[in-house]
């Protein structure tokens, strides 16, 4: 699979529906009003099960870092990193494979949907109006909305977006991609 066409099937298709989902989720709940990172008004969609809420992630997973002065920096600059690996890895062949094309164009579209959100994302709350732009950037955050709630443990997952499951799945398909080939070398070499 040439790079375009999974860009244009895969990475652009998600990216885009990364994007809408999240300005229709900031123009539709109330911005969290600092220290808060939640706006707290949550849309049932199915009830005691899914929700949606405005949650903003200026850390990395499940919040992590949400609140302190490092994490906005940091989670600006990891994404940026991490486009440089999936580069590298594209032209070294590390992503082998359907599943691994696949994982290489969800990966594309979670990193630059999340990044999207760290640079543009500050600079459009209200308090950030007129601040100069590096106060801006430092205020950046991931828009978070989607709020499940598993009943049977009724364990509450960390809210996530559309971005932060093309990860995942990207994960989870590089993890297959890689047992699928250690199996394949393993025939070979007993084959030998």
């Amino acid at each position: 699979m040439k790079f375009a066409t999974l860009f244009l099937a895969v990475t652009l298709p998600l990216y885009i529906a990364d994007q809408v989902t999240k300005f229709w989720t900031v123009a539709h709940f109330p911005e969290p009003v600092p220290p808060n990172f939640s706006s707290g008004v949550e849309m049932p969609v199915i009830p005691g099960f899914f929700n949606l809420l405005r949650v903003h992630n200026q850390g990395v997973a499940f919040g992590t870092g949400n609140g302190s002065a490092w994490a906005p920096i940091v989670f600006l600059i990891v994404p940026l990193v991490a486009l440089v690996l999936i580069t590298l890895g594209w032209r070294k062949n590390f992503f082998a494979g359907l599943a691994g094309k696949i994982a290489a164009g969800l990966l594309l579209a979670g990193v630059f949907g999340n990044l999207t959100d760290r640079l543009i994302q500050g600079s459009r709350l209200s308090y950030m109006q007129g601040a100069p732009l590096w106060d801006r950037l430092k205020a950046g955050y991931v828009v978070d909305f989607l709020d499940f709630t598993i009943p049977v443990v009724n364990y509450r997952w960390p809210v996530f977006n559309v971005a932060d499951s093309c990860i995942c799945v990207a994960a989870v398909l590089l993890f297959i991609s890689g047992l699928r080939a250690d199996i394949k070398d393993k025939k070979t070499i007993s084959a030998a």
